[in-house]
């Protein structure tokens, strides 16, 4: 595997927003498919419906039902035609990768549990490119060593 996303990167790919076409572009150079795991899609599930929930509550912020429902349903076809796939991942080893991360970066430079775990995530499943639109992300994931893009 070469590269693994986080949640900004799938929103930016599946929903429209202002990052979308660059997320579109790298996504367009990549050889392989797009690597993801079920603490990801729980966590891209979960940013879909806090959306809409911000958008009932406002509507001139979050994002619209049917749209999430339009993003959420492209990312379950191209999971099922392999465009994305599920990569396996040991929790404990990656929980216990994250706390040491927490415990480099996290005082000093103030990441939020999901980001450490995206990092994390990446690290153990072996990527050299992290996919991230989120700049406190890109800074962590770069400090490890990783190619940080789009």
């Amino acid at each position: 595997m070469t590269a693994y996303p986080d949640t900004s990167f799938l929103c930016a790919f599946y929903l429209k927003q202002s990052n979308s076409q660059a997320a579109a572009a790298h996504a367009a150079t990549m050889k392989e498919p797009l690597h993801v795991t079920a603490l990801l899609v729980y966590e891209f599930r979960q940013s879909l419906r806090f959306q809409v929930w911000r958008r009932a509550a406002s509507p001139r912020e979050g994002v619209a039902l049917p749209d999430a429902q339009a993003a959420l349903n492209q990312f379950e076809t191209d999971l099922a035609n392999g465009v994305a796939v599920l990569a396996p991942c040991n929790f404990q080893d990656l929980f216990h990768r994250a706390e040491a991360l927490s415990a480099r970066h996290t005082i000093s430079e103030g990441h939020r549990s999901f980001d450490v775990l995206h990092v994390a995530t990446a690290l153990h499943l072996g990527a050299r490119e992290f996919l991230t639109f989120d700049v406190n992300q890109r800074k962590l994931a770069a400090a490890e060593k990783l190619r940080v893009k789009p």
